[in-house]
């Protein structure tokens, strides 16, 4: 009888320390969490949403007069702001299938035995380890015309990458692919990796060639986390701003987060952008699903 009740005053002790324990975990983590969420996301999301359906402009006194539905529908049919959208449609598209290309190429070549791998892969993920700005201006040196070894070891001569407004976008997105390829790759060898070896035992057996392989084995296993790899980098691409800004300032690398910098912070249309930014949160919600969709269907086969 003794037993039994030091050991349910056990069971009580600990589960009173259990959630002491909780209690502490929510008071010092969570609510705080919590708060900052509110606070800083979802409080300035919902008031710039209020903003949205007014002609408000912070650089004067004047009170915000609600306009309804009339900023979305000037934005929508303005062809300046579908041909920043274009811009980074186009910049998106380059941008991410270099990446994936070079990361996952590289993927391929670290996954086998080769001296230094730890060495080399720690190397390669330098450049993400960058800011934006940095990158931006180290790049803006080798792309120098006069001093910039991109030139040198081309053989361009004097050729302006960035002044010239067909090759200012790609050199943009080339920029990119340098310093984000390190995050696909990375994703790609852990995917390589976790490929079961017996498969390939299996394949060489039979005496299947590379090609099949790769096409019947190593990219179908690989593909759902590089679909995640896609949607990462599509949507960090979507909103690039400062790496565009630093390089160029040409109009055919006008990006929509550019445009939108622009109308809020040099036009000082605060109603309007607000909108715009509506406007482009709603659609790389609506890729990302597309995105998401797919990855189902890839994760189902």
């Amino acid at each position: 009888m003794a037993t039994t009740m030091i050991t349910t005053l056990d069971r009580s002790s600990r589960a009173a320390a259990r959630g002491l324990s909780d209690m502490s975990i929510r008071n010092f983590f969570i609510i705080p969490t919590i708060l900052f969420l509110i606070v800083f996301n979802i409080f300035p999301l919902i008031y710039s949403l209020g903003y949205s359906f007014t002609d408000f402009r912070a650089s004067t006194n004047a009170p915000a007069n609600f306009v309804g539905l009339q900023n979305y529908r000037e934005l929508l049919n303005d062809p300046f702001v579908w041909n920043n959208f274009a811009i980074t449609a186009k910049y998106v598209i380059v941008s991410v299938s270099g990446q994936l290309l070079v990361g996952f190429g590289v993927a391929m070549l670290l996954n086998r035995e080769i001296p230094l791998k730890g060495l080399i892969t720690t190397l390669l993920l330098l450049p993400m380890m960058l800011s934006m700005a940095v990158v931006g201006l180290f790049w803006k040196l080798l792309y120098d015309p006069s001093w910039g070894v991109i030139n040198y070891f081309l053989g361009l001569g004097n050729f302006e990458w960035l002044a010239d407004p067909k090759m200012a976008l790609y050199a943009v997105a080339l920029t990119d692919i340098w310093m984000w390829s390190p995050f696909v790759m990375l994703l790609s060898l852990a995917g390589l990796s976790a490929v079961p070896k017996h498969l390939y035992e299996a394949a060489a057996i039979d005496r299947a060639g590379p090609f099949y392989t790769f096409f019947r084995i190593t990219l179908p296993l690989v593909a759902p986390i590089l679909m995640i790899a896609v949607i990462f980098r599509t949507m960090e691409a979507f909103k690039t701003f400062d790496l565009a800004y630093i390089l160029t300032s040409q109009p055919t690398t006008e990006l929509i987060s550019i445009r939108l910098y622009k109308m809020a912070f040099q036009e000082w249309q605060t109603g309007r952008s607000c909108a715009l930014a509506y406007i482009v949160l709603i659609m790389v919600l609506a890729i990302t699903n597309i995105y998401v969709k797919y990855l189902n269907k890839v994760k189902e086969r």
